[in-house]
């Protein structure tokens, strides 16, 4: 039976958010959002001069997200139904996001260079790209180790997409958390 991890080895959203230099008015892209925490966190930071796009390609976590937002308030939030695995599939415009962020949603993809390439295409010269996802031999806790990638392999796979690595963002034991900037 696989023992549970301490609290320091989960996701700690608003510290990590926090972390990314976000500002008023920035344009965010949550790519593969789920329930929206990464979304709620991020939509706070940018106000409402910003606007964060929840793109997910279920509809009941968009559902999720558009509820949650709207209870608290926050008119900055668009939910967009969108294959991440199709280059355009998101219909977020060429060099329009000031970054782009594809939490936890890599590793359930046979398909991640096409997500970080579809994440590249939509980011300015300038912005920032984040990768976090389950880090590859953290232990038994969360998806199985074959279907978790190891940091050098993201940091390869970003790369080949003209990303320039910038640091590692610290994301708990379980994560592997990276920023990389679009030249």
């Amino acid at each position: 039976m696989a023992q549970i991890p301490g609290p320091g080895a989960f996701l700690d959203t608003g510290r990590i958010v926090s972390s990314l230099g976000l500002v008023a008015g920035m344009h965010v892209a949550d790519l593969g959002c789920g329930s929206g925490f990464f979304t709620v966190a991020v939509a706070r930071m940018v106000g409402n001069e910003g606007i964060v796009t929840a793109v997910d390609i279920r509809q009941e976590p968009l559902d999720e997200v558009r509820a949650k937002t709207e209870a608290m308030g926050l008119g900055n939030v668009r939910a967009v139904r969108a294959d991440l695995e199709v280059l355009g599939g998101t219909g977020i415009g060429e060099n329009t996001q000031d970054f782009a962020v594809l939490e936890n949603v890599l590793f359930q993809s046979k398909k991640k260079e096409a997500m970080i390439a579809e994440a590249v295409r939509m980011t300015k010269s300038g912005g920032r790209v984040v990768i976090i996802d389950w880090k590859k031999g953290a232990g038994g806790f969360g998806p199985p180790d074959e279907l978790r990638t190891g940091e050098d392999e993201f940091k390869r796979m970003a790369e080949a997409a003209h990303l320039k690595f910038d640091r590692t963002l610290d994301s708990g034991q379980l994560y592997v958390g990276l920023l990389f900037i679009k030249p």
